[in-house]
């Protein structure tokens, strides 16, 4: 126990590292790989909605790892761990979005229960999506610990190739995923051809990010900053 230099005496982490009764538990963290002196530190869990259901997420895992970095340089110990996402810009339009507004919950509910279920101090949020997000916030609430919420960023903007047969009101500007939108009313209503939609719906989302424009992820990934749990200038960075 000499690697101790911090007192967990209030801390959650000292029901799973501190005494000879917690013995069990630690050898699971030494299988980990978990030094005795990271044991002995306060444990920080990093908490993504990363996975591959779309570019909203897919960048995460990318950013858990700078998050990480900084946990450790301020002498903590960082835990990562996932949880789902449901989003709106794949689920829309169909039966899926019946999971849409429930995945918020799941998601507050499996951050919570593995922050309380592995006892950690802190959390630091990563999440992208319309449901993510306050999912992610409605965790930390609930938790009552340090909590620094980070929103994954925007997708950048697109822009059609030079030369492309695409509408002039299409061509040298920046596309979002509304202009899909657009792109496909004006295709039902017979002035926009198959060959056109395909050249936008390959370049108007060309990064990993949430959904482009003044939507939903854009204008909730503001909401920590201004309740104080976000970091500051944080949500106007693009997701790359």
């Amino acid at each position: 126990m000499d690697a101790l230099k911090f007192d967990k005496s209030k801390l959650p982490s000292r029901h799973v590292t501190e005494g000879p009764e917690r013995a069990p538990h630690r050898s699971y963290l030494y299988a980990m790989g978990i030094s005795e002196a990271e044991i002995h530190q306060p444990f920080v869990g990093v908490a993504t909605c990363w996975n591959e259901a779309a570019p909203c997420n897919i960048a995460l895992n990318r950013q858990a790892q700078a998050v990480k970095l900084g946990v450790k340089s301020a002498m903590g110990t960082p835990r990562e761990f996932t949880t789902i996402t449901v989003t709106d810009g794949i689920a829309m339009g169909h039966e899926g979005m019946r999971s849409s507004l429930a995945s918020r919950e799941a998601i507050a509910d499996s951050v919570e229960l593995t922050m309380r279920g592995h006892c950690y101090d802190a959390i630091v949020g990563l999440a992208g999506c319309d449901k993510s997000l306050p999912g992610m916030m409605m965790a930390m609430v609930r938790l009552n610990v340090p909590s620094v919420f980070i929103y994954g960023g925007s997708i950048l903007p697109g822009r059609v190739p030079a030369g492309a047969a695409v509408p002039e009101d299409f061509a040298n500007r920046d596309l979002t995923v509304q202009d899909m939108f657009e792109a496909v009313g004006r295709h039902q209503a017979g002035t926009l051809g198959n060959a056109a939609l395909e050249i936008l719906e390959r370049v108007a989302c060309p990064s990993a990010g949430a959904r482009g424009g003044p939507s939903t992820p854009n204008t909730i990934g503001r909401v920590p900053q201004a309740g104080g749990a976000g970091l500051l200038q944080s949500p106007g960075a693009p997701a790359p």
